[in-house]
């Protein structure tokens, strides 16, 4: 009696240990995407040659999706749809280009991070290569693009206010 006891308590404790085990690699596994909320709302840059908007919703604990689209006028000259996602410990910004690359992503897996910036790049993509976001304030990011464009090194940033 007291063998199975001690059998019944063992497979319990494992069992336990287990659960604990899977518990905490799933929370570490989504950790990359938590440094990216920041991220998350409206942020919206005016000029003068039109109106730049990015919109950030959490769809799970491991995908955050985007929009960008730059309006002029009454067109919207550029249009994308961009996924954050973290898959094991990769965290990948992948944008879909309305008529580019068979409107299928491209991957930017994140190379570098901290609290305030998130570093992608992709040193085989036409351009760009580079894309990169910076936390300046709980209201105010910049967001910037470089890389090598028709063989000169080429960079626009954009600075963004949260409007939501």
């Amino acid at each position: 009696m007291f063998q199975k006891i001690l059998f019944i308590l063992l497979i319990v404790s494992f069992v336990s240990c287990k659960k604990s085990d899977s518990n905490s690699s799933e929370d570490t596994e989504k950790e990359k995407i938590k440094t990216a909320h920041w991220l998350l709302g409206t942020w919206e840059n005016k000029s003068a040659e039109g109106n730049l908007k990015e919109i950030w919703n959490k769809v799970n604990d491991s995908t955050y999706e985007g929009q960008s689209y730059f309006i002029k006028g009454k067109d919207t000259i550029h249009f994308e749809k961009i996924q954050l996602q973290q898959i094991g410990e990769e965290l990948t910004y992948a944008p879909t280009v309305r008529g580019q690359n068979n409107d299928k992503p491209v991957a930017f897996p994140l190379t570098n991070s901290n609290e305030k910036e998130l570093i992608f790049e992709n040193p085989k993509h036409d351009y760009p290569q580079k894309i990169s976001y910076k936390n300046i304030s709980k209201d105010s990011l910049v967001a910037e693009i470089s890389g090598i464009q028709s063989g000169k090194p080429s960079s626009e940033k954009y600075i963004m206010k949260k409007v939501k």
